[in-house]
């Protein structure tokens, strides 16, 4: 009888790692409950469907709500932008990424000035945009640290 006890303790012990991770992530997502457009986007993923962790299932399923739910100029936008991600290098990656999360930690008053002078930029026309890269690669460290404060503070 101790040693049936012993075994079921142990068999507890063992499997809750696992029912752990299957209920501290929320419920995943049947192939079943997805739309027939999701299971075709994401069919590269269904014979593994079950065994990914479910974290990973919620959001593959969101990310193709989301993908089908956006107009044609937009999937094509997108397209682009991950083509191009792939076609960088793992520092230019890396350095992306960087930046990316130093924005995300910006106050949001600080975020939205950034994405106001972003588009600002992008409203110019493509040879300004030029001529104004053109220049800013031309200064030197202390020219461009003193324009990045004067910007800061617009």
């Amino acid at each position: 009888m101790k040693a049936v006890l012993t075994l079921v303790l142990w068999a507890v012990l063992l499997a809750a790692p696992a029912i752990h991770a299957a209920t501290a992530g929320g419920a995943g997502v049947s192939w079943h409950e997805l739309s027939p457009e999701q299971q075709q986007l994401l069919g590269k993923f269904q014979s593994r469907w079950s065994e990914l962790p479910l974290a990973r299932q919620q959001s593959l399923a969101k990310g193709s709500q989301r993908w089908l739910s956006m107009p044609p100029e937009q999937r094509t936008q997108a397209k682009q932008r991950f083509q191009r991600w792939q076609s960088l290098d793992i520092e230019q990656r890396r350095e992306l990424r960087r930046m990316y999360r130093q924005f995300n930690n910006l106050p949001p008053a600080e975020q939205a000035r950034i994405r106001k002078n972003f588009r600002r930029f992008q409203d110019l026309p493509p040879e300004q945009r030029q001529k104004l890269r053109k220049r800013f690669q031309e200064l030197t460290p202390e020219e461009r640290q003193r324009l990045r404060e004067r910007l800061r503070r617009q």
